[in-house]
């Protein structure tokens, strides 16, 4: 390829017959486009299933509400684990362009399974009729529950995948090289969670209803028509992507140089011989020869010479290696230096993804047990989340139309409020939100108790607005986080490890949904082994002391919240002043 050729040439990318990919024909807004209308059809695909998915245990496959918020939570939090999985395999094997295909593919195949068994009454336990044996009214089990989770598991992998693969696919479309490149891409990141939300939107309104007054067949099956018709859409853009081409696996990368530093710092500490600058005995040098060991010196050094002095202990990766496996350079050591240095934001996200589990879990139950009518109208529980949605949908656009243009004239950065400013702002955000969530719980449960409805089934005389305050927080805190964390996490991270390291976003989701599971069983254990009813547990959400699991959830985000801003404080972005 001669020099001109070259120049229009997008080095490291291909297109989706993985030719090169050129410059001014792949990649830009337009390609980001298609991956934006994508994420819209493939989160109401997500959203239709898991966000009325607590009422359908309940109701349908006689689960009770403890166990159907925690198997909720496990299905959300595989999923975005697994999103992992999808980052690793776009750094590592194949592209983002296939990840998307095969994990859309996948996820059609779990939705269609749901759809199937919601359809068949044959395959869903017989209806509880009041009055009736105890055993019409036995949860799923045997064959149903296999189908239940089969169909489950197989939407989780499909939605990791997708969650892992398509963010970056959209990101990699815009050239870093130069300011207006790295504007667009973090206008992308906004419009991101703009269609995240579209998705949303769409899924929590007429879908949820549809699942309610309509039947989950048909709800189930606008979810699968809607991942299906996502496959078309996405290929539609393929004359216009550019691919990142996989690498290696930035995985073995850390693993190589954590090994090489502890192995060569040992042998450092052990051998008087041993240096950062060369370690060869005199017998060895006979055999390689003076030139070539005075090449080999003069090449650590200038590796050594270009190490950072943070995380010193790192740099005894590019000592001369006890075998060639091991031979670590300098740039791979600065890389794995970075991925440790956001480790501690990344755990910072969790407990706020704890608090948002909430929305799809308990939160959902506590509207099902108030006034859902607005006029003659009568809300879906699961529709409660719209609040939030349509908050999103409206700050998005103006935060990077109004906000971000004239913040960047004060701070002189790109992104013109910073990434971790925008988490920081959503990890204080879900700290009032636990508050009002508990506030709110026990004006419910006041309405309850002087209605005499403690133990009973009956709608309680208290709208369900009062829950969507909640909402409204959580999802404000959401907008903040997410976006900020999955541009924060590709932007820092190194080119070789970037799906990966956006995937972190979805996997604090997953160990956010997991730690609500957790939290849950540990909070009923604890407070029943003093002889008291377990504060979660039971089939009357009246009787839970949900309150005070809110209030020990703020008090937790509390903390959390000091322990992010230790972390934030001292980090240093790798570039952020506008060029």
């Amino acid at each position: 390829m001669d020099v001109e050729a070259r120049s229009n040439v997008w080095e490291g990318y291909v297109d989706w017959k993985n030719r090169p990919a050129l410059k001014g024909r792949h990649g830009g807004m337009l390609a980001a486009s298609f991956v934006l209308v994508v994420e819209v059809l493939e989160n109401l695909a997500y959203l239709a299933n898991a966000s009325n998915l607590v009422l359908y245990l309940t109701k349908f496959m006689h689960f009770s509400p403890s166990k159907s918020a925690n198997i909720v939570t496990n299905f959300m939090g595989t999923a975005f684990l697994l999103a992992v999985l999808g980052g690793f395999l776009a750094d590592s094997y194949l592209t983002t362009f296939s990840i998307y295909l095969i994990s859309a593919a996948i996820e059609f195949m779990g939705l269609l399974i749901l759809t199937i068994q919601a359809h068949i009454p044959s395959l869903i336990p017989p209806s509880c009729v009041e009055g009736n044996s105890k055993s019409l009214c036995q949860e799923a089990h045997e064959e149903k529950a296999a189908m239940l989770f089969t169909g489950l598991y197989l939407v989780a992998l499909g939605v990791g995948g997708i969650k892992g693969s398509l963010p970056p696919h959209g990101a990699q479309q815009f050239d870093e090289a130069n300011s207006e490149g790295r504007k667009q891409r973090s206008t992308f990141f906004n419009y991101f969670v703009f269609s995240l939300s579209c998705g949303a939107l769409i899924a929590v309104t007429f879908v949820v209803w549809i699942e309610d007054n309509k039947g989950w067949q048909w709800g189930l099956g606008i979810a699968t028509a809607s991942i299906l018709v996502s496959i078309p859409v996405f290929l539609l853009g393929s004359g216009t992507y550019r691919t990142k081409i996989p690498t290696r696996s930035p995985i073995t990368t850390v693993f190589k140089v954590v090994t090489a530093a502890i192995i060569n710092n040992c042998r450092a500490r052990n051998s008087t011989n041993a240096t950062i600058s060369m370690a060869t005995s005199p017998s060895d040098a006979a055999e390689i020869g003076e030139e070539e060991e005075s090449n080999k010196k003069k090449k650590v050094q200038d590796q050594s010479q270009s190490l950072t002095e943070s995380l010193r202990f790192l740099n005894g990766a590019v000592m001369e290696p006890v075998h060639a496996k091991l031979e670590c350079t300098s740039k791979e050591v600065e890389e794995v230096k970075i991925v440790i240095k956001i480790l501690p934001i990344f755990m910072s996200t969790i407990m706020l993804n704890c608090c948002l589990a909430q929305l799809s879990t308990f939160s959902v139950q506590q509207a099902a047990t108030m006034d859902t009518r607005l006029g003659s109208f009568k809300v879906p529980p699961a529709s409660l989340p719209v609040f939030p949605v349509i908050f999103i949908m409206i700050l998005a656009p103006l935060y990077n139309h109004i906000i971000v243009p004239f913040a960047r004239k004060i701070t002189k950065t790109e992104t013109g409020i910073k990434h971790l400013q925008r988490i920081g702002t959503g990890l204080f955000l879900s700290i009032v939100a636990m508050s009002v969530a508990a506030l709110v719980e026990m004006k419910r449960k006041k309405v309850a108790s002087k209605f005499g409805l403690l133990d009973s089934a009956k709608p309680l005389p208290i709208t369900f607005l009062w829950v969507a305050l909640q909402y409204s927080f959580l999802g404000s805190a959401d907008l903040f986080t997410l976006a900020g964390m999955m541009e924060f996490f590709f932007t820092e991270a190194p080119l070789s490890m970037r799906s990966l390291a956006t995937a972190l976003s979805w996997a604090s989701l997953a160990m956010g949904y997991f730690l609500s599971t957790v939290l849950v069983s540990i909070v009923n254990r604890f407070t029943g082994a003093f002889g008291t009813v377990p504060w979660l547990s039971g089939s009357n959400l009246n009787s839970y002391h949900l309150e005070r699991f809110y209030w020990l959830m703020c008090v937790l985000s509390g903390l959390n919240f000091l322990h992010y801003l230790f972390w934030a404080n001292s980090f240093k972005y790798r570039s952020s002043t506008m060029s």
